[in-house]
């Protein structure tokens, strides 16, 4: 997945302004203007659309994981120049504190069903025999089970 789809998808489930993108951004570490927030978010047929790198993508997950559960104490963790859907997912599983239950539960809201030991190997050490990469499919439906649990209709009346 484009990491401009993600970061749209995020966006669009947690209805984050952009004041709020911002700030996200600048809790990772890196200060983001309202013009860029902007031009990341377009799609990517748009004039303006602004490929967006891992990792500022990586910022954004480290700014969400503070949003979400506040800040740890010692120094922070720097953004990842090179990110992968089993990091991302990582990220999101930290900031949204979801245990293996709860990221299935997201995932069969979207229609997907896999095994807690599938779920597992995507948390794996790469070098790990029983690792296994998580591909944008399951990344796709993750987000939308995600949307699907913080954007339904009951959820919307809070």
């Amino acid at each position: 997945m484009q990491n401009n789809d993600i970061l749209r998808s995020l966006r669009y489930t947690f209805d984050f302004g952009d004041d709020q993108m911002m700030r996200i951004f600048g809790m990772g570490g890196l200060e983001a203007t309202r013009a860029e927030v902007s031009d990341w978010l377009k799609k990517d047929d748009d004039e303006a659309f602004n490929p967006l790198s891992d990792f500022k993508l990586a910022a954004f997950l480290n700014g969400l994981i503070i949003y979400k559960r506040g800040k740890k104490e010692g120094p922070q963790p720097l953004p990842e120049n090179r990110l992968t859907n089993n990091l991302i997912l990582r990220k999101l599983k930290i900031a949204l504190e979801l245990k293996d239950g709860d990221l299935l539960q997201v995932l069969e809201l979207a229609g997907r069903t896999i095994s807690k030991h599938e779920l597992s190997a995507f948390f794996r050490k790469p070098e790990q025999k029983q690792y296994r990469l998580c591909k944008d499919q399951i990344m796709r439906n993750f987000l939308q089970g995600l949307q699907q649990q913080y954007r339904s209709p009951a959820n919307e009346s809070d």
